[in-house]
């Protein structure tokens, strides 16, 4: 088991003090609530409009002749190799995801580099092919790009900018806003794999077993959905703030209470372990291989037939249901039964997560 035995020992993006609060602090990129707040009171206000205020993973747009989704992402992931993945397939998959979760299928990205002064070519050629790899994985082509060298200390080693286009495969899942009381909540498959893949890479953990990423290409179970007319009411690919951060989103957008079952969550072992020994919760660990889903009761069998037949998401399960708003936005029932509040992530288990 890890070396580590101390709650002191872990890295964390706290949320802001009194002190903090005339500058940006590592907690408010992390796809909790500070992020959500620094949107609302800071992007939204100056760039509202009808396809940015859905706050999705990507804006679905119409042309004269289809509709179309587009997506973009900033990855600046430490370490850029990590078991399991690294951040050139972390750029590709993440990317081509979002668009898979708004309903579309992925055609073509972007490829932004920042580069530090003094990285070594062979780290580059390592991205580089893995990013071709994961782009004959997910079926898209990169079709332009943008390239920059920074000196040395204004970056960290390599940041990369995937932009995605995708073609949307009617109907599209219509959204949060759409949750009615009594729907099921599904997760594809266990939680928190990526994030604790990088918290044991980044301090060096010595746990067995150690856990992997979940780093993978959604498209095909998702569009296999669409195409059966399987299509949920909402989907979200549970990135940074973990499966929890999903939940209060959808909460606060459809004006309804999710409770889940902390008992019928799947959780590897690894994982479980990094958990139980730090005092952290799976939750609130952020996912690049994994989703979110809510469909009526009437679909649920057939939605998780038909993801155990794909390798990524054979694991699928329910773990909770749509309900009346309650006092709280999301209860989780833990232990013997008793509900409790799931608080909404104000920060991290770590920065710089993805």
């Amino acid at each position: 088991m890890s070396q580590i035995s101390r709650q002191d020992d872990v890295p964390g993006c706290p949320i802001p003090s009194e002190n903090d609060r005339e500058r940006i602090t590592l907690a408010y990129g992390e796809g909790g609530r500070l992020s959500r707040r620094m949107i609302r009171e800071r992007i939204l206000t100056r760039f509202s409009n009808d396809q940015l205020n859905q706050l999705g993973d990507a804006a679905l747009l119409t042309t004269d002749s289809r509709q179309l989704a587009f997506s973009t992402d900033g990855y600046t992931v430490t370490p850029l190799f990590f078991p399991g993945g690294d951040i050139g397939k972390l750029a590709v998959f993440g990317t081509s995801n979002d668009l898979a979760v708004s309903g579309a299928i992925p055609r073509w990205l972007s490829l932004s580099l920042i580069i530090e002064e003094g990285l070594p070519w062979s780290v580059l050629d390592r991205v580089l092919d893995s990013i071709q790899a994961a782009a004959a994985v997910a079926k898209v082509s990169i079709v332009t790009g943008d390239t920059k060298v920074v000196p040395h200390g204004a970056a960290d080693k390599l940041f990369i900018t995937t932009s995605g286009v995708g073609e949307i495969r009617e109907p599209a899942p219509p959204g949060p806003r759409s949750l009615q009381p009594d729907d099921v909540l599904i997760v594809s498959g266990p939680i928190g794999c990526h994030g604790a893949a990088i918290l044991c890479a980044r301090e060096k953990f010595d746990f067995d077993p150690l856990p992997n990423s979940d780093c993978a290409s959604l498209i095909q179970p998702l569009i296999s959905l669409y195409a059966a007319r399987l299509t949920p009411r909402a989907v979200r690919d549970a990135t940074r703030g973990g499966a929890a951060a999903v939940l209060q989103e959808w909460a606060d957008a459809s004006g309804l209470t999710c409770i889940i079952n902390e008992s019928a969550i799947p959780v590897a072992d690894g994982v479980r372990g990094v958990c139980e020994l730090l005092g952290l919760d799976p939750l609130n660990f952020a996912n690049e291989g994994t989703f979110v889903l809510a469909t009526p009761p009437e679909l649920v069998e057939s939605t998780l037939n038909l993801l155990r037949q794909h390798a990524v998401t054979n694991q699928a399960a329910v773990i909770g249901r749509v309900k009346p708003r309650q006092n709280n936005p999301v209860l989780v029932v833990r232990g013997i039964g008793r509900e409790v509040v799931l608080d909404e992530p104000s920060g991290s288990p770590l920065p710089r997560i993805c």
